[in-house]
């Protein structure tokens, strides 16, 4: 199994939400979210990031609307 690199994983990581313990273990971070029905920080451009509406549906919203995934 691959070690996990929260340095490398920090760097890329855009959550706005300081005291996340998961922040960087990102195996961590997409089970809580998906028990929580909702997608992790990552998957959202900044500014909609910064809402903390992490929800299936403003994802879908967000990318009809801005027609781009990446």
């Amino acid at each position: 199994m691959r070690e996990c690199n929260t340095e490398e994983n920090l760097a890329k990581c855009n959550c706005s939400y300081e005291p996340c313990s998961r922040k960087g273990i990102c195996c961590e971070c997409m089970s809580y979210h998906r028990r929580s029905g909702e997608f992790p920080a990552c998957f959202f451009p900044d500014d909609v990031e910064k809402t903390y509406n992490r929800s299936i549906d403003n994802f879908i919203k967000t990318y009809q609307k801005r027609g781009q995934w990446w």
